[in-house]
């Protein structure tokens, strides 16, 4: 199935704009959830080459559910694999960190790939210029979004809050990978229904089950898009991405099973 990128409203021009430079708006379609994790990774091995030095921004949102492994992830630690089968959702693996995260209609995906041409910051600082402007562009759309733990947004302060993003990165010497979860119009009980409780957690979680824990936007896709535009002030659009790049890494990897499940 092929993933439709939500047709933004215009980025608004105000502070959370203006915190950064200008960067690229990208509109692909590559086609289903193999294509478009490959997209990020070979915008990655671009940025990280030189050949796009400037930041690329995009969002897109899945057609089916799928279960997205970490690059370290195991999948017996954190699905369970029978139910996925059983509700006919796809495993597929990412090239960042963290742990697994099931998305699909009603999860906007978003992903930020920046040159550093010296060297990326350190990992504490790129969460936070990713994670701030965002929650930022958030609260200014009408939620009140925090950050959470090393890399979650979140509704809410306190032992009380609720999850809504879920991020993680990946650095490479000249480029970085950012990208993560929204959710907004999600089944947030399939969540718990395919993965099991994480083997590590932020603090604010407090041992809480998928259920207790996560909470949906309820934005609508397009003011979403909006707040990622505005967040990282993507006003200059872009329809060019690296397909043969795209192609051969969906072969390499993102279709192959051996990639999928080398960690079991």
């Amino acid at each position: 199935m092929r993933q439709r990128s939500p047709a933004a409203d215009p980025v608004p021009h105000d502070s959370v704009a203006a915190a950064a430079p200008p960067a690229t708006w990208l509109e692909a379609e590559p086609g289903g959830i193999a294509e478009q994790l490959a997209l990020d990774e070979a915008l990655l091995e671009e940025a990280h080459e030189g050949v796009r030095t400037a930041t690329v921004v995009r969002t897109w949102m899945a057609a089916e559910h799928a279960v997205v492994l970490g690059s370290s992830s195991r999948a017996a630690d954190e699905l369970d694999l029978d139910a996925c089968a059983a509700h006919g959702v796809r495993v597929l693996r990412r090239p960042s960190g963290g742990l697994s995260v099931v998305l699909g209609p009603g999860c906007l995906m978003w992903s930020v790939v920046t040159h550093h041409p010296a060297g990326p910051p350190p990992i504490d600082a790129l969460h936070a210029a990713m994670l701030a402007p965002l929650a930022a562009a958030l609260r200014a759309a009408g939620r009140d979004v925090v950050r959470r733990g090393s890399s979650d947004l979140a509704i809410g302060h306190g032992a009380g809050g609720l999850k809504i993003s879920g991020n993680a990165l990946r650095v490479r010497r000249h480029g970085v990978l950012y990208h993560g979860t929204l959710l907004d119009a999600f089944d947030l009980g399939l969540i718990g229904r395919v993965l099991r409780h994480p083997p590590r957690e932020p603090d604010y979680r407090a041992g809480r089950p998928h259920g207790a824990f996560v909470t949906n936007l309820g934005l609508g896709a397009a003011r979403l898009t909006a707040a990622v535009r505005a967040a990282f002030n993507a006003e200059r659009a872009a329809t060019d991405w690296p397909r043969d790049r795209v192609t051969r890494l969906v072969r390499d990897r993102y279709t192959d099973a051996s990639w999928t499940h080398r960690l079991p």
